[in-house]
């Protein structure tokens, strides 16, 4: 499970910025093309961030939408799932979202 090792990472960086004051939120992004899974980040993120000036914390997890823009017709649209497929047939497409993995805020008492 390679969720808990980015888990442990986030919550050393978060940690670093933050100098060892108390945490009471952290929000993540996390892009379903990302290759992990938000539950699996839920779950470590409490292991981990027990006996740390996280333990407590909320963490929020946004879960933007995959989009791609086909080469071929042109047309953009709604990842259902990994297979990069356009309506049209094709298989040349760009992916605009869906890859991400961010902190996007952290929340010190």
């Amino acid at each position: 499970m390679h969720e808990l090792s980015i888990t442990q990472s986030l919550v050393e960086a978060v940690l670093e910025r933050t100098g060892g004051r108390p945490v009471t939120g952290v929000k993540l992004r996390i892009g379903p093309l990302s290759g992990v899974l938000p539950d699996a980040v839920r779950f470590c993120f409490e292991l981990v961030s027990a006996d740390t000036p996280l333990a407590g914390a909320a963490l929020t997890i946004d879960q933007p939408q995959g989009l791609a823009r086909c080469r071929a017709c042109g047309n953009d649209f709604v990842l259902e799932d990994i297979f990069l497929l356009c309506r049209c047939g094709s298989a040349d497409v760009e992916i605009i979202s869906g890859r991400e993995l961010l902190v996007t805020s952290v929340e010190v008492a």
